[in-house]
């Protein structure tokens, strides 16, 4: 585990900071040690699951790292989303143990499963700890985990902008070639300070093994604010990966341009696309730190990866990347015959990072996983230096009067209108043409702009074929538990309110 390389590094240096603790390496280890006997003693099985619901806090990590720690099988459960969601996810899984903080302990039914307590500010929490379970346990020795690389380490969630949550099965192979990309791309060392706030049943876990195999530390939020984010930037965070929304929380930010984040080194997004201003305007304001990668659930966070320095060359703005030592790229048409650069296909990917399959799903598996390639959905051109630029999702294409249209390209035009703070484009049906083209539009604030404006900057900036017939604005777009923009929750919110 790379904790222990970190721990080998530095015994006594920083591991974790958190709600005013400061936890060395040693002692974080030792934690995760006892925890993981704890899991051990409660279900001998290896590969059983343990399901962990809570924010992002001290026993949160340290239960994850236990569950490694202990040969288990990990099963993120996001507090954001709701009882039903969840307690389906519980039933597809059957973890055995659960550990949930004392505020999320509602939010879901445990189904048999032994529920222990995370963080809490109870001095009298009843039923089981962490910190409980870690006293009694304190000093014992987990037994080896024997699992072998194809065996599942995790089972995360993936729905994409619209569907329903598809159980994704990642192996200890595919995590651990994620650790190893991400370290070996990014360059992390025992310098770097990772900020935490994007959810750790999300994207910002692939970062913990990685920033801990380095000996570097991990700096926690349990309910992070623009103000704290900004604050810990500027005190000497040097790393932090983001969904582009709280990057634009963070542009928005009072003050923003007066503060100096001498510290950064990288500002890393994923989930959606960022628009080539926006880019810029990052770049602005944090300096030459901005860096992207993109992959799924099927083959998470670094297919392609783009560093900062990269994105001086004007070509690559609205690019995410080339593969990475992981992974081969490469778009193919419905047939699977590989493109060559410059056509738009589906993307596939191939290598140590695409998962097993889907939980409980051969069918999907088999139409996904072909002939040793992921067929991703995601829509994407290669250019001739091997950079990727993404176009969409296949069932995301909008077919209108016969011509193809490619909502991120609608998405990334409307970007650059100054009114626009956020877009989502999607098809409705249409007697006329078979499919219109819709935008539901988030502005600004202090900035108006009209439907006719936005329709005519459009057939302007790209082509009248793709304008939307139809603008809605919208206070705000929803999103789904990782951040991203939901499509299909965007479609419901508009034809709810034409009702």
């Amino acid at each position: 585990m790379m904790l222990l390389e970190g721990r080998n590094r530095d015994g006594e240096a920083i591991a974790l900071e958190c709600g005013g603790d400061r936890v060395t390496y040693l002692q974080l280890q030792s934690d995760v040690e006892a925890l993981a006997v704890a899991f051990q003693a409660a279900d001998p099985t290896p590969n059983s699951r343990v399901g962990i619901c809570a924010f992002n806090t001290r026993e949160h990590l340290t239960a994850l790292l236990a569950t490694y720690a202990a040969g288990k099988t990990w099963v993120p459960l996001s507090p954001r989303l709701g009882k039903r969601e969840l307690d389906a996810m519980i039933a597809a899984t059957g973890p055995t143990i659960i550990v949930a903080d004392e505020d999320c302990r509602d939010r879901f039914t445990a189904n048999g499963a032994w529920l222990v307590t995370g963080w809490t500010e109870s001095k009298s929490a009843v039923g089981d700890t962490v910190q409980g379970l870690i006293e009694k346990h304190i000093g014992a020795r987990a037994r080896p985990d024997l699992r072998e690389p194809e065996d599942v380490q995790v089972i995360k969630w993936s729905g994409g902008s619209t569907g329903i949550p598809k159980g994704v099965l990642q192996s200890i192979r595919c995590i651990n070639a994620q650790a190893k990309t991400i370290r070996h791309h990014f360059e992390f060392t025992s310098r770097d300070v990772n900020l935490v706030v994007a959810p750790l049943t999300h994207g910002s876990s692939c970062f913990i093994l990685p920033i801990l195999g380095a000996g570097g530390r991990l700096v926690l939020l349990k309910h992070p604010t623009v103000p704290l984010m900004l604050d810990a930037f500027e005190r000497g965070v040097t790393t932090a990966y983001l969904p582009p929304t709280m990057i634009y929380n963070l542009l928005a930010g009072p003050g923003v341009g007066d503060r100096s984040f001498s510290a950064l080194r990288h500002l890393i997004y994923s989930a959606a696309p960022m628009p080539p201003e926006r880019i810029a305007e990052a770049r602005r304001v944090f300096g030459p730190v901005l860096e992207t990668a993109y992959g799924q659930v099927e083959a998470p966070q670094v297919v392609t990866v783009m560093r900062a320095e990269e994105f001086a060359d004007e070509r690559n703005l609205a690019s995410v990347g080339r593969a990475t030592i992981s992974t081969q790229v490469a778009i193919m048409d419905p047939e699977g015959r590989h493109l060559p650069p410059g056509e738009i296909g589906e993307i596939a990917v191939r290598g140590d990072l695409v998962m097993n399959g889907y939980l409980g799903q051969p069918e999907l598996t088999s139409r996904t996983l072909v002939d040793g390639w992921l067929r991703t959905g995601d829509l994407g051109t290669l250019d001739d230096r091997g950079y990727l630029f993404l176009k969409g999702r296949t069932r995301e294409l909008i077919n209108t009067g016969g011509f193809k249209v490619y909502p991120a390209e609608v998405e990334s035009t409307l970007a650059r209108h100054p009114a626009v703070a956020e877009c989502c484009v999607f098809g409705e049906a249409d007697a006329k043409w078979g499919e219109a083209v819709h935008v539901a539009v988030q502005l600004r604030a202090g900035i108006t702009a009209t439907e006719a404006e936005l329709i005519a900057f459009v057939k302007r900036e790209l082509d009248s074929v793709k304008a939307p017939k139809a603008v809605h604005f919208v206070e705000a777009l929803p999103r789904n538990a990782a951040g991203k923009v939901a499509r299909g929750a965007v479609r419901e919110m508009v034809h709810a309110a034409r009702r």
